[in-house]
């Protein structure tokens, strides 16, 4: 199965609308795309026009059922790990991998999106870097241009690598206007990291996700990511 995980440098850096912009493009392009967000995690079930699960399946057109595509969500802004011990849940591993595969056999392409940063404890000694070993899946690494962005990057492309976790770039999102100069951080994660910049997409006041998608149709090979 073709599928691609979108992953991050830290919580809010842009996954959710990344993953959505690509599952738009995608399906624009007459793809058929299934997405997935196997942890969920917040202050309470959110409004359903409003939640990271119903972006991402009205970005890819599915109806698919919810309990596939998010196989566990907890009503705590915590690590999965911290919230399944808060809430005395247990997290199944091979419940998700199974959710995966059903998803895989209705699509010809999966979008799958993490929480947090690849450290993100699920379990105590399984982590989302471990689940994207465990989908057997390509990845990309979303960072921004926000001060400090360069150290967290670099750990993180340090810890894919060291794991052999098949990193496909990186796509910075530049919503912190006030950072750094974009030349100059395309140039040095590319020569810190050894990865290539997939694209830098720009400061959005307000986030249109048909624009989105447009930009990222315009500035990224995507069949290639899946390859």
């Amino acid at each position: 199965m073709k599928s691609l995980f979108v992953t991050g440098t830290d919580t809010d850096i842009g996954k959710t609308c990344i993953s959505a912009g690509m599952a738009l493009a995608l399906k624009n392009s007459g793809v058929n795309v299934g997405v997935m967000k196997p942890f969920m995690c917040g202050t309470s079930q959110k409004i359903a026009s409003l939640d990271d699960v119903t972006t991402l399946t009205n970005a890819a057109n599915v109806n698919d059922p919810r309990e596939l595509v998010n196989p566990f969500f907890f009503p705590i802004p915590a690590s999965p790990y911290t919230a399944a011990k808060n809430l005395d849940v247990k997290i199944n591993i091979e419940h998700v991998v199974n959710s995966f595969e059903k998803l895989c056999e209705m699509h010809d392409l999966m979008v799958i999106e993490g929480i947090g940063g690849i450290m993100t404890p699920i379990l105590k000694d399984f982590a989302i870097l471990d689940l994207i070993k465990k989908l057997q899946t390509n990845t990309i690494i979303v960072t921004s241009s926000k001060i400090g962005t360069v150290n967290h990057t670099v750990m993180t492309c340090e810890m894919c690598k060291n794991l052999e976790v098949p990193i496909k770039g990186l796509i910075i999102n530049n919503f912190d206007s006030e950072g750094y100069s974009i030349p100059q951080l395309e140039r040095d994660l590319h020569d810190l990291t050894n990865l290539p910049i997939l694209c830098s997409l720009p400061h959005m006041n307000n986030l249109n996700l048909n624009d989105l998608a447009q930009t990222i149709e315009n500035r990224i090979d995507l069949l290639s990511l899946f390859r």
